[in-house]
């Protein structure tokens, strides 16, 4: 499918997403990023933390605290301002990130469920242009329409077999709808219009692994290296295309086509390290690879009018992220010492090609801040803070470079509140 705009008009309201660049591929793609690391450019492979959920890297959490049951929940404003040089508009919309709970398992063992979106699509695009004809000038629309995604539902584990190494496992079923339609008229009544329709139904399992390596330096100063892997492989669904020729009262022509297997998923592999400088400011640095070269997707080709599943349609992606948090005084008994503050920036190469080129790449910068939310009972102490719940809040700006004159453009601006909850309802009371 090609993107060609020279008329931008609008785009649909749809969750999640509004862009044009949804056409293509499983559409846009999740970034994976929590309450903790929205603010921090999503940095997560060297993260590690008893009251945080970091479900990029499973391997974190055996690092919840065995009294605890972490809850996490996020909710995203987004803006958006998308189109060329001369058609613009603006779009805004609302999305659940993430719903995430972990404990303590066993000894050294945590576990993570929850379930966030891996993919949205949605997208309303018209083009007119106009042919001159023996009849006249004849105008033709066309009307690119989508809507779907997909959704993941997890489950995970981290074990720390002995101090310095944890490894983990994440587990997840994948599933969701993904539909386009393409409706070509005229404004003579006499030319048949056409309808094409690209729809598929995915269902599949996901795994990935981590690994975690934990090395003090100092009596402040620690380090975390931090490694994942995303399995890649083939979906056992069906793609569908449908294409038919329509009069005003009914359909001329009808041709249904089924590509079997047609989809797959790309080989993901991230490294990161992060340095903890006496708990108080830490600094990450995250290197995501996701293979899509090779992954299978269904096309129809212009030549034949096949529609079949063949690869090379996008290109591997490669992603930059740098974020850092600052907690002024982790041992300190004023509320204020223990608020967190966050910033991160960016850098992500398409895994999208357009026209047989590369999509747009994507430039973005966030800050953040989580606030301490405590149960006091008369005092204040450190120990309070350390457990406590928070309120997280970030804000991110966006922008989708394009790489050519006539690609569009976008910019988005994303706030987003969540919360932690770490309650301790593990613990066990002495009664006298």
């Amino acid at each position: 499918m090609a993107l060609i705009l020279p008329t931008f008009t609008a785009l649909a309201q749809t969750n999640g997403s509004n862009s044009p660049y949804s056409r293509y591929g499983f559409g846009l793609l999740g970034d994976g990023a929590q309450g903790f690391n929205k603010g921090m450019g999503g940095v997560a492979y060297g993260f590690s933390s008893n009251r945080d959920l970091n479900f990029k890297n499973p391997a974190s959490y055996s690092a919840i605290d065995s009294l605890s049951l972490v809850f996490d929940i996020g909710l995203t404003l987004q803006n958006a301002n998308i189109g060329t040089s001369r058609h613009k508009t603006n779009a805004r919309n609302t999305s659940l990130d993430h719903v995430n709970v972990g404990f303590r398992a066993a000894k050294n063992l945590g576990v993570s469920l929850g379930l966030r979106p891996f993919s949205t699509i949605g997208y309303s695009i018209s083009q007119d242009e106009s042919n001159s004809l023996n009849s006249g000038e004849i105008t033709q629309t066309d009307v690119y329409k989508g809507d779907g995604g997909l959704h993941e539902v997890y489950i995970g584990a981290g074990w720390r077999p002995f101090k310095p190494i944890a490894i983990g496992v994440n587990v997840g079923y994948l599933w969701g709808e993904m539909t386009h339609n393409v409706t070509a008229s005229f404004s003579d009544a006499t030319i048949y219009s056409r309808r094409r329709e690209y729809a598929a139904n995915i269902s599949t399992y996901k795994l990935g692994f981590g690994l975690q390596y934990y090395q003090p330096i100092s009596k402040k100063l620690s380090l975390t290296i931090g490694a994942a892997y995303q399995l890649g492989h083939e979906i056992d669904n069906a793609a569908k295309y449908y294409d038919q020729k329509l009069s005003s009262s009914a359909v001329i022509t009808a041709d249904t086509q089924f590509v079997k297997k047609a989809f797959q998923l790309p080989h993901t592999f991230g490294a990161g390290v992060m340095v903890n400088y006496k708990n108080k400011l830490k600094v990450g640095l995250d290197y995501t690879f996701q293979k899509w070269k090779d992954v299978k997707f269904p096309e129809l080709n212009a030549k034949t009018g096949l529609y079949e599943s063949v690869k090379g349609a996008f290109s591997n992606s490669h992603k930059m992220a740098l974020g850092a948090e600052f907690i002024p005084n982790p041992e300190s008994m004023h509320w204020g010492s223990h608020v967190r503050y966050r910033a991160g920036v960016s850098y992500t190469t398409p895994y999208l090609r357009i026209n047989n080129g590369d999509g747009p790449a994507s430039y973005a910068a966030s800050i953040g801040v989580a606030l301490p939310l405590i149960k006091t009972h008369g005092t204040y102490r450190a120990t309070t803070y350390q457990n406590c719940n928070l309120l997280n809040f970030s804000a991110q700006f966006e922008r989708v470079q394009p790489k050519h004159s006539w690609q569009i453009a976008e910019n988005y601006i994303r706030f987003t509140i969540g919360i932690t909850f770490n309650e301790r309802w593990f613990q066990k009371w002495k009664v006298e």
